[in-house]
């Protein structure tokens, strides 16, 4: 039983986080700065990216038997999100 709300807490933390940094970063900078919607899902898309290649560097040091694919998974995620970072900002 423990092991079962134990994980329903970590999926919890994950929601949390995720909503926080999307809200607070891709959502509310374009608004303020007199942005599109487009730029608001953009924003959000990306932010989600990077957080999910973060979650995935994290669970390899967790994960014992594939945590390498877990590692090169994350920062192959990472590096594809700071690559939208800069075709975003028109750097490429």
């Amino acid at each position: 039983m423990l092991k079962s709300s134990s994980i329903a807490l970590n999926w919890v933390k994950i929601i949390y986080l995720g909503f926080f940094f999307a809200l607070l970063s891709g959502l509310f900078y374009p608004l303020i700065e007199g942005g599109s919607g487009e730029q608001v899902i953009t924003a959000m898309g990306v932010l989600s990216l990077g957080l999910v290649g973060g979650l995935l560097v994290y669970k390899s040091s967790r994960i014992e038997k594939y945590g390498h694919l877990y590692l090169g998974s994350g920062f192959c995620i990472l590096a594809t999100a700071l690559l939208l970072v800069f075709v975003i900002a028109g750097r490429i």
